[in-house]
């Protein structure tokens, strides 16, 4: 393997790593809004002692967030400097806007999250709530725009510098509102929500089986229940709507989804199947004939470009692409009838008692995290060989002093530490989670006194 590819799973590495953390503090942002504003109307205690104890998980998110986040912005000199003197002036804004109104927001707000209970008014207290959940969101906007970016690239100029050729931005609002931005933005976002109120769910679920803290476990498990819903069939809807826009400005993005390689054809979706590539077909697959042209033209009979209309160089990995796209819709759609089934069992009644339903939750934590690893895979790697879309190939945006020696040795490294992290959050999540509200409060007494 040589630098370039070395480098690539690199940063796939600590991007996935760093993602796990994201969408659950941007979901548990929504979530504590919520369980505090329900708390200020009723003045039921059971809303702040789930809102107390998930503040304490939020945090551990939090820090975990930001730490695995500032290596993978340093990634950007030591392995990918000629991408960086490309897009500075682009990425460079958009990076710089998500440090100082998004982050700074939400890391203001944070101390008084954390430690500002009955030393501020309930109002204020509810009010830095609110900020840091709006900052949670608005950092994710700033990233989804500097990404989207790189997808359907707007707004810029080409100039010729005496480093080579880089972009510069010309309108700022179309970098900002690009193509893909809000299509994207909107899908990213549900995601989140469901990656929170599935670790909700699987919390409450817990609880339930253990016969323990039961009105803090139900309470969990409506309110994670009803995002669950809300969330799981947005993110169908927006979903297709990132669809059709991938369709229009990526076509060979859209066309790897499917396996489409005949331009001139209507594109069938597949249920699942194998793509090989050497013979340009799909194997082993159950396919809906003219649907994927459906879903983008409405007409099951409209061609969609297919990859015999771009060069083998030109070609995203088809296969890759193709499974966790697939991948990716087959848990959201389980999602949907996981949400949908809590509701039913809940309007008869049985959502507390139906064991085998809870011991499902308390495992389904891990399809959305599954599901958004795999929808970012299907993205970027469909987006090769470019990492700006038909402007810089990812090959040209290497470091050029770095060495494949230099490489290995940081990808190592990088795993230890990241193998070490993810161990240490797993035990103080455990322990939180086995602590449980009670001796949480109980703890807080104990430091009040």
């Amino acid at each position: 393997m040589d630098a370039v590819l070395l480098s690539r799973i690199q940063f796939a590495l600590t991007v996935g790593f760093h993602y796990l953390f994201p969408p659950l503090s941007i979901g548990l942002g929504l979530f504590l809004v919520i369980m505090e504003g329900q708390y200020l109307r009723t003045e039921n205690p059971l809303y702040i002692k789930v809102t107390k104890f998930w503040v304490k998980i939020f945090a551990l998110i939090f820090v975990l967030g930001v730490a695995s986040g500032i290596v993978m912005e340093f990634q950007f000199g030591t392995n990918w400097s000629e991408y960086s003197r490309f897009v500075g002036d682009v990425f460079g804004s958009a990076l710089a806007a998500e440090g100082l109104f998004a982050f700074f927001l939400e890391s203001s707000f944070l101390a008084l999250l954390l430690f500002g209970w009955n030393r501020v008014s309930p109002g204020m207290h509810f009010f830095s709530t609110i900020m840091v959940a709006f900052g949670a969101h608005l950092s994710a906007l700033w990233i989804i725009i500097a990404n989207s970016w790189q997808q359907t690239p707007a707004g810029h100029h080409i100039v010729e510098t005496e480093n080579g050729v880089r972009a510069e931005i010309v309108n700022f609002w179309q970098v900002v509102f690009n193509p893909s931005t809000i299509d994207r933005f909107t899908h990213v976002i549900f995601g989140c929500w469901l990656a929170a109120a599935f670790l909700v769910l699987s919390v409450g679920a817990y609880y339930m089986l253990r016969k323990r803290d039961i009105e803090f476990a139900k309470l969990n498990l409506k309110i994670g229940l009803v995002i669950a819903v809300l969330a799981s069939i947005l993110q169908l809807q927006t979903g297709h709507l990132s669809a059709i826009t991938v369709s229009e400005t990526q076509p060979a993005k859209l066309a790897a989804f499917e396996g489409h390689y005949t331009t001139n054809q209507p594109a069938d979706m597949y249920l699942f199947g194998w793509v090989n590539e050497k013979e340009e077909k799909v194997q082993f697959g159950i396919r809906l004939p003219g649907f994927l042209s459906f879903l983008v033209h409405f007409d099951s009979q409209a061609p969609v470009v297919g990859l015999d209309s771009y060069a083998l160089d030109d070609r995203p990995p088809v296969n890759i692409v193709f499974q966790t796209y697939h991948l990716m819709i087959t848990i959201g759609m389980g999602l949907i009838f996981l949400s949908l089934l809590g509701l039913y069992l809940w309007w008869r009644k049985k959502l507390f008692t139906a064991r085998w339903y809870l011991w499902i939750l308390v495992f389904s934590v891990l399809l959305p995290q599954i599901a958004n690893q795999v929808g970012w895979i299907s993205a970027e790697v469909g987006r090769q060989p470019y990492i700006v879309y038909n402007l810089l190939r990812t090959e040209e945006a290497i470091s050029t002093t770095l060495s494949t020696g230099e490489a290995w040795a940081s990808l190592i490294l990088f795993s230890l530490i990241y193998a070490l992290l993810f161990a240490l959050f797993i035990y103080l999540f455990n322990h939180k989670i086995q602590n449980g509200p009670e001796e949480l409060e109980q703890n807080q007494g104990e430091q009040a006194g």
